[in-house]
């Protein structure tokens, strides 16, 4: 059956600007290209097809696909991380930032963000705020791998897409347990995305009528 909108599906992928890879599924691959992240999980992905969990454009080419197709796709940067914004490169003083300032740092302003040195003129400093990848034209492979249906493999698809952790869950009557890792608190990334994962359960999932999490402490052994 062709992939529709709100599908959730595993894929893997590989992402390339130019032929150099920055982005990928697979841990072979980003070991083999600089890229590879010992913390990061890799292997297939799952995501609901239509909610932007990945690029625009590489959402928009998995509708009307089958599982197992495998192709690849040119995402221009309107439908990738935008259009180059030339009023996002401004200057600033270089004895502003504590350490200093050379081409390719990234530097942080306070009301601006991020920013990336791109270049030094005596004491003035230009730091882009676009994204890296803004203005550029990205080059995706991509296989569908399956089509995910157990209410579980789909809360675990997109705990692991917004925090990048696994995470024990069961559903039972209309109701999600999520049971907590210790020191989850102490996770950022989780913290951040946390309302994010339950808001697009009880979204897109109309099995889920209620989210529980549950968070577990032990007693140390005596012996310990």
């Amino acid at each position: 059956m062709p992939i529709q909108e709100g599908d959730f599906i595993t894929i893997s992928y590989t992402g390339s600007i130019a032929g150099t890879i920055f982005d990928t599924t697979d841990e072979e691959v980003a070991k083999d290209a600089g890229i590879h992240n010992p913390e990061a999980l890799y292997g297939p992905v799952t995501i609901r097809v239509g909610s932007h969990h990945v690029i625009l454009g590489l959402d928009e080419a998995l509708l009307g696909k089958e599982v197992g197709f495998e192709g690849e796709v040119d995402v221009g940067a309107d439908k990738a991380f935008g259009p180059h914004d030339p009023q996002k490169v401004e200057a600033f003083n270089k004895n502003a930032f504590k350490d200093k300032p050379k081409v390719g740092m990234h530097l942080k302003v306070d009301e601006k963000g991020e920013g990336i040195v791109v270049d030094v003129i005596g004491n003035r400093v230009l730091l882009d705020f676009n994204h890296p990848f803004a203005g550029k034209e990205l080059h995706y492979w991509y296989k569908i791998e399956s089509e995910v249906t157990a209410v579980e493999e789909k809360v675990n698809g997109l705990i692991r897409l917004y925090a990048g952790r696994d995470m024990k869950t069961a559903l039972a009557d209309g109701v999600l347990t999520i049971t907590l890792p210790p020191g989850i608190n102490y996770d950022r990334r989780w913290v951040l995305w946390r309302s994010r994962v339950i808001g697009e359960s009880l979204e897109h999932i109309p099995e889920i009528k209620e989210i529980t999490l549950v968070e577990t402490f032990k007693r140390k052994d005596e012996a310990e």
